[in-house]
């Protein structure tokens, strides 16, 4: 799968491969820089790819290559790590770390946009279920939350990233933080900030006074209302919990995400 890429444009091996389920990624060195090799093997990560390039840089990683499957991307540094200065008491900067590449993200704009997919269809699943169908109750909420927010025009329409958390948002030295991995689809710009949300661990996004305080720097942040805000991440948190579910996996963390969101929009009784 790399060998094709690596003769194109004469990458020379610099790690060990890493295998998704979704993409084969490999370090190399091109020209005599640090980048990373990833081939898509699915279409959400080939549109992924695309929506990459489009952003040329802007907010994202620099695609130094793209062809078919695949695209070549500056190489992040290990550290520091969005995550970790969560984790160790500084979340207040990593949530405006997060809201500064949304913002370059958004801002982007360059004509022949890539194929992207609307917000209607990526919560398709969660519009779905019926008020009969056997669930969590919260994901009821989150569903006649996300029905409200789609039935009408949107506000600030962008293409978006589409899964921004603590691990897509990567620190490159000069250029700082930056975006990576994006599903590539088009809405209202605030729907890409509900995933921070439930990120990056459960203890985090499951503590009431964070979360509050979380959302009170993000509207700030982001220039966003606080109601339409909480409303877009007991929507997005329904949906991940909804497929997470369906997979087998747990899904106590987007659970606790969407109940805040639903607290603090007064939907749940005391």
């Amino acid at each position: 799968m790399f060998e094709r890429y690596i003769r194109l444009w004469d990458l020379i091996v610099d790690g060990s491969p890493i295998l998704t389920a979704t993409s084969h990624l490999l370090p190399v060195r091109f020209q005599q820089q640090e980048a990373m090799l990833k081939v898509a093997t699915c279409d959400e990560e080939r549109r992924g790819n695309a929506v990459m390039a489009w952003w040329n840089g802007n907010g994202a990683a620099r695609v130094l290559a793209h062809c078919d499957d695949a695209i070549l991307i500056e190489r992040a540094r290990p550290n520091p790590s969005l995550a970790v200065l969560s984790r160790w008491g500084q979340d207040d900067m990593a949530m405006r770390i997060a809201c500064a590449a949304l913002a370059r993200l958004h801002a982007h704009q360059s004509p022949q946009p890539p194929t992207v997919v609307l917000l209607s269809e990526w919560f398709r699943p969660l519009l779905c279920l019926s008020t009969s169908t056997p669930a969590h109750g919260v994901l009821h909420l989150s569903a006649m939350a996300a029905e409200n927010l789609l039935a009408g025009p949107p506000i600030d329409e962008v293409v978006l990233h589409g899964d921004m958390h603590h691990g897509n948002i990567l620190y490159f030295a000069e250029r700082e933080w930056l975006a990576i991995d994006p599903k590539g689809l088009l809405g209202e710009r605030g729907f890409d900030y509900a995933n921070l949300f439930c990120n990056p661990d459960g203890d985090i996004a499951g503590d009431p006074v964070r979360f509050s305080r979380r959302v009170a720097i993000v509207a700030d942040s982001a220039k966003l209302d606080r109601r339409r805000l909480l409303q877009w991440i007991l929507a997005w948190s329904g949906l991940s919990a909804l497929w997470m579910l369906e997979d087998g996996l747990p899904a106590e963390t987007r659970l606790s995400a969407a109940e805040l969101a639903a607290n603090e929009l007064g939907l749940l009784g005391n």
